[in-house]
Protein backbone atom coordinates (compact mmCIF):
# COMPACT_ATOMS: atom_id res chain seq x y z
CA UNK A 1 0.00 0.00 0.00
CA UNK A 2 1.20 3.45 -1.14
CA UNK A 3 2.37 5.34 1.61
CA UNK A 4 3.19 9.19 1.57
CA UNK A 5 6.71 9.91 3.09
CA UNK A 6 8.70 12.57 4.24
CA UNK A 7 12.75 13.11 4.79
CA UNK A 8 13.94 16.75 6.29
CA UNK A 9 17.10 17.70 8.11
CA UNK A 10 16.89 20.10 10.51
CA UNK A 11 18.68 22.09 13.52
CA UNK A 12 18.55 21.08 17.34
CA UNK A 13 16.32 24.35 17.39
CA UNK A 14 13.72 22.98 14.77
CA UNK A 15 14.88 25.00 11.62
CA UNK A 16 14.79 23.16 8.35
CA UNK A 17 15.67 26.11 5.75
CA UNK A 18 18.38 28.57 6.16
CA UNK A 19 18.39 32.12 5.11
CA UNK A 20 19.99 34.93 2.77
CA UNK A 21 18.87 32.09 -0.76
CA UNK A 22 20.47 33.23 -4.19
CA UNK A 23 20.02 31.89 -7.40
CA UNK A 24 22.95 30.88 -6.95
CA UNK A 25 22.49 29.40 -3.47
CA UNK A 26 19.00 28.64 -3.69
CA UNK A 27 18.85 26.40 -0.18
CA UNK A 28 20.50 29.15 1.77
CA UNK A 29 23.89 29.62 3.24
CA UNK A 30 23.31 27.81 6.56
CA UNK A 31 22.55 24.54 4.18
CA UNK A 32 25.39 23.23 3.70
CA UNK A 33 25.80 22.91 7.96
CA UNK A 34 22.08 21.42 7.88
CA UNK A 35 22.74 18.55 5.06
CA UNK A 36 26.56 18.02 6.01
CA UNK A 37 26.24 14.23 7.55
CA UNK A 38 24.01 13.12 4.73
CA UNK A 39 26.20 14.24 1.60
CA UNK A 40 28.94 12.85 3.38
CA UNK A 41 27.41 9.72 3.02
CA UNK A 42 28.78 6.60 0.32
CA UNK A 43 24.74 6.87 -0.70
CA UNK A 44 24.53 10.51 -1.76
CA UNK A 45 27.71 10.82 -3.10
CA UNK A 46 26.65 7.26 -5.60
CA UNK A 47 22.94 8.24 -5.94
CA UNK A 48 22.82 11.90 -6.43
CA UNK A 49 26.70 12.80 -7.41
CA UNK A 50 27.56 9.82 -9.66
CA UNK A 51 30.51 8.76 -7.40
CA UNK A 52 31.61 5.15 -8.00
CA UNK A 53 34.40 4.73 -6.11
CA UNK A 54 33.07 3.92 -2.52
CA UNK A 55 33.89 6.88 -1.00
CA UNK A 56 31.86 8.17 1.36
CA UNK A 57 30.63 7.46 4.98
CA UNK A 58 28.87 4.61 6.42
CA UNK A 59 27.12 3.47 9.46
CA UNK A 60 23.66 5.16 10.73
CA UNK A 61 23.69 8.22 8.28
CA UNK A 62 24.19 6.10 5.56
CA UNK A 63 21.59 3.89 6.31
CA UNK A 64 19.22 6.52 6.77
CA UNK A 65 20.60 7.56 3.07
CA UNK A 66 19.85 4.98 1.52
CA UNK A 67 16.15 4.37 2.52
CA UNK A 68 15.93 7.86 1.31
CA UNK A 69 15.96 6.09 -2.03
CA UNK A 70 13.98 2.94 -1.55
CA UNK A 71 10.66 2.44 -2.62
CA UNK A 72 9.71 5.49 -4.26
CA UNK A 73 7.33 5.66 -6.92
CA UNK A 74 6.62 9.44 -7.16
CA UNK A 75 7.93 12.82 -5.27
CA UNK A 76 5.96 15.94 -5.11
CA UNK A 77 8.17 18.83 -4.28
CA UNK A 78 7.66 23.31 -3.93
CA UNK A 79 8.78 25.00 -6.45
CA UNK A 80 11.98 26.59 -4.68
CA UNK A 81 13.38 22.75 -4.14
CA UNK A 82 12.96 22.49 -7.85
CA UNK A 83 14.68 26.00 -8.93
CA UNK A 84 11.83 27.68 -10.36
CA UNK A 85 12.47 30.83 -8.11
CA UNK A 86 15.66 31.16 -10.14
CA UNK A 87 15.10 32.03 -12.98
CA UNK A 88 11.40 32.71 -12.81
CA UNK A 89 10.94 34.36 -16.11
CA UNK A 90 12.59 31.54 -18.51
CA UNK A 91 10.94 28.84 -20.09
CA UNK A 92 13.76 27.10 -21.28
CA UNK A 93 15.53 26.59 -17.00
CA UNK A 94 15.40 22.20 -16.24
CA UNK A 95 15.59 23.51 -12.51
CA UNK A 96 19.14 23.22 -10.42
CA UNK A 97 19.26 18.87 -10.92
CA UNK A 98 21.00 18.97 -13.81
CA UNK A 99 20.22 16.71 -16.60
CA UNK A 100 19.67 13.43 -15.31
CA UNK A 101 17.84 14.18 -11.45
CA UNK A 102 18.07 11.66 -9.06
CA UNK A 103 14.68 10.90 -8.83
CA UNK A 104 13.75 8.37 -11.37
CA UNK A 105 10.20 8.90 -11.44
CA UNK A 106 7.48 11.09 -11.69
CA UNK A 107 8.10 14.71 -9.63
CA UNK A 108 4.77 17.04 -9.28
CA UNK A 109 6.02 20.43 -8.83
CA UNK A 110 3.70 22.56 -6.66
CA UNK A 111 3.50 26.73 -8.42
CA UNK A 112 1.72 29.56 -8.10
CA UNK A 113 3.34 30.71 -11.18
CA UNK A 114 1.97 29.97 -14.62
CA UNK A 115 1.60 26.24 -15.81
CA UNK A 116 4.81 24.97 -17.37
CA UNK A 117 3.94 21.80 -20.12
CA UNK A 118 5.33 18.47 -18.28
CA UNK A 119 9.06 18.20 -18.79
CA UNK A 120 10.72 15.06 -19.16
CA UNK A 121 14.97 14.55 -18.38
CA UNK A 122 16.98 11.78 -18.58
CA UNK A 123 16.41 8.85 -16.41
CA UNK A 124 13.33 8.41 -16.02
CA UNK A 125 12.13 11.85 -14.02
CA UNK A 126 9.47 14.16 -15.52
CA UNK A 127 8.85 17.27 -13.80
CA UNK A 128 4.92 18.15 -14.03
CA UNK A 129 4.10 21.48 -12.78
CA UNK A 130 1.02 21.60 -10.23
CA UNK A 131 -0.96 24.08 -7.84
CA UNK A 132 -0.57 24.21 -4.53
CA UNK A 133 -4.23 24.97 -3.80
CA UNK A 134 -5.50 21.45 -3.72
CA UNK A 135 -2.59 19.42 -2.54
CA UNK A 136 -4.90 16.27 -2.06
CA UNK A 137 -5.39 15.92 -5.90
CA UNK A 138 -1.89 16.45 -6.23
CA UNK A 139 -1.02 13.79 -3.85
CA UNK A 140 -3.82 11.76 -5.74
CA UNK A 141 -2.02 12.01 -9.07
CA UNK A 142 1.28 11.38 -7.64
CA UNK A 143 -0.45 7.68 -6.08
CA UNK A 144 -1.34 6.26 -8.80
CA UNK A 145 1.29 7.28 -10.87
CA UNK A 146 3.43 5.79 -7.92
CA UNK A 147 1.84 2.09 -8.73
CA UNK A 148 1.71 0.84 -5.32
CA UNK A 149 5.17 2.55 -4.96
CA UNK A 150 5.50 5.23 -2.09
CA UNK A 151 5.39 9.29 -2.36
CA UNK A 152 7.88 10.59 -0.98
CA UNK A 153 7.29 14.54 -0.23
CA UNK A 154 10.62 16.33 -0.59
CA UNK A 155 10.36 19.29 0.19
CA UNK A 156 10.89 22.53 1.01
CA UNK A 157 9.59 22.73 4.57
CA UNK A 158 6.62 24.79 3.42
CA UNK A 159 5.40 21.88 1.46
CA UNK A 160 6.43 19.26 3.74
CA UNK A 161 4.44 21.64 6.46
CA UNK A 162 1.25 21.65 4.55
CA UNK A 163 1.42 17.57 4.03
CA UNK A 164 1.91 17.59 8.17
CA UNK A 165 -0.72 19.75 8.81
CA UNK A 166 -3.17 18.59 6.70
CA UNK A 167 -2.38 15.17 8.07
CA UNK A 168 -1.79 13.25 5.00
CA UNK A 169 1.82 12.06 5.90
CA UNK A 170 2.13 8.28 7.24
CA UNK A 171 6.47 8.61 7.90
CA UNK A 172 8.57 11.50 8.68
CA UNK A 173 12.13 11.23 8.96
CA UNK A 174 13.95 14.19 10.87
CA UNK A 175 17.89 14.38 10.67
CA UNK A 176 18.76 16.81 13.64
CA UNK A 177 21.85 18.02 13.15
CA UNK A 178 24.12 19.12 15.97
CA UNK A 179 23.90 22.82 15.54
CA UNK A 180 21.92 25.89 16.30
CA UNK A 181 20.66 28.54 13.61
CA UNK A 182 17.96 30.91 15.09
CA UNK A 183 16.84 31.82 11.61
CA UNK A 184 14.80 30.47 8.90
CA UNK A 185 11.54 28.16 8.64
CA UNK A 186 11.19 26.21 11.56
CA UNK A 187 9.40 22.55 11.17
CA UNK A 188 7.50 22.04 14.29
CA UNK A 189 5.09 25.12 14.71
CA UNK A 190 1.46 24.30 14.86
CA UNK A 191 2.25 20.57 14.58
CA UNK A 192 1.65 19.85 18.56
CA UNK A 193 0.11 16.07 19.55
CA UNK A 194 2.12 14.21 15.99
CA UNK A 195 3.64 11.97 18.56
CA UNK A 196 -0.06 10.85 19.64
CA UNK A 197 -0.63 10.08 16.02
CA UNK A 198 2.82 9.05 15.44
CA UNK A 199 5.08 5.84 16.26
CA UNK A 200 8.29 7.82 17.33
CA UNK A 201 11.77 6.31 17.09
CA UNK A 202 15.06 8.18 17.50
CA UNK A 203 18.56 6.58 16.95
CA UNK A 204 21.86 8.77 17.01
CA UNK A 205 23.98 8.46 14.40
CA UNK A 206 28.29 8.06 14.44
CA UNK A 207 28.43 11.98 13.17
CA UNK A 208 26.20 13.35 16.36
CA UNK A 209 22.73 13.58 13.90
CA UNK A 210 19.86 12.14 15.59
CA UNK A 211 17.58 10.77 13.64
CA UNK A 212 14.04 10.76 14.86
CA UNK A 213 11.27 8.72 12.76
CA UNK A 214 7.32 8.93 13.21
CA UNK A 215 4.95 6.30 11.93
CA UNK A 216 1.37 6.34 11.39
Amino acid sequence: MTRVRIDLNISLDGYASSANPTPENPMGEDWGRLVGAYTATRTFRRRVLGDTSGAGTTGVDDAYATGYFEGIGAEIMGAAMFGLHSFPDDPDWKGWWGDEPPFHAPVYVLTHTAPRPSMPMQGGTTFHFRSPAAIEEVLAEATAAAGGLDVRVGGGVGTARAFLLAGLVDDLHVSIAPILLDRGTRLWDDLRGLEITHQVRSEVAESGTIHVTFTR
